[in-house]
């Protein structure tokens, strides 16, 4: 990450990643949110209104660079809210550039006039590039290639990986949920009760060919196999991922 002066140093023993799933709508996960030592949320998603399900803590927040307006808009909020939260932005290069013509820097650096004690960082395009070297490594698919914008959800996890011993993640389904026919139909924000149905939304971006989209059935596959590996662990839903099958058949026909 690149602050506007310098790298972010930060540290969490528990960390719990709230998403902006309709899931959490009714959970009454506040307070155990709040108890956790850092609290991680994503774009403009709200507390005010909210807190009984989603809690009232923010230490950080990841950011789309389509996000940004928003954030101004509610600045009051999110930005004023938040305090001594670390924020986070993230966008395509040609948005982070600092010669004037970087939509994200630009308005990074507004924020900072506005708000002069902000912990604003940036992720750098030399991180952007790994996020996607990631992406490839860990499905085999190019992103570019794939037409795939990865989601802020993506980053979120990415950098929560790296700054906490443990990941309570909140409102995320498993990979396959979308595909069971009874399947519970929530809005994909919490906050926009009158959006798009959530799997609606995860099923049209996975298929989708023409244009780049997320691909958030294949991210959650990562995280699966990460869940297996590192200490995360999911809640409302919760479920835990099932351990792979070994086929030892298999095994002993390639010995």
């Amino acid at each position: 990450y690149v602050c506007l002066l310098q790298p972010l140093k930060m540290h969490c023993k528990s960390c719990a990643l709230v998403t902006s799933s309709g899931h959490l709508l009714g959970s009454k996960q506040g307070d155990r949110i709040d108890e956790t030592e850092c609290v991680i949320r994503m774009n403009d998603a709200p507390t005010r209104g909210y807190g009984q399900d989603v809690g009232n803590k923010t230490s950080l927040r990841v950011i789309a660079h389509s996000s940004i307006q928003r954030i101004l808009r509610n600045r009051n909020e999110l930005l004023n809210m938040s305090h001594g939260a670390v924020f986070i932005f993230w966008g395509p290069s040609s948005y982070m550039r600092r010669d004037g013509k970087g939509l994200v820097y630009n308005n990074l650096q507004l924020m900072n006039q506005i708000l002069p004690q902000l912990k604003a960082y940036m992720i750098s395009r030399h991180k952007m590039l790994q996020f996607d070297d990631l992406f490839k490594r860990e499905t085999g698919k190019d992103r570019k290639i794939s037409n795939t914008w990865l989601s802020t959800g993506w980053f979120t996890m990415t950098i929560a990986l790296e700054l906490c011993d443990r990941i309570n993640v909140y409102g995320m389904v498993p990979p396959d949920f979308c595909r069971d026919p009874n399947h519970l139909s929530v809005p994909y924000h919490y906050y926009e009760p009158l959006g798009p149905d959530e799997c609606t939304m995860y099923i049209s971006h996975e298929r989708g060919r023409k244009g780049s989209h997320h691909r958030f059935i294949t991210e959650k596959r990562v995280f699966e196999n990460w869940a297996r590996t590192f200490n995360i662990h999911f809640f409302q839903p919760d479920w835990k991922p099932e351990p792979l099958t070994v086929n030892h058949a298999e095994i002993k026909a390639a010995v």
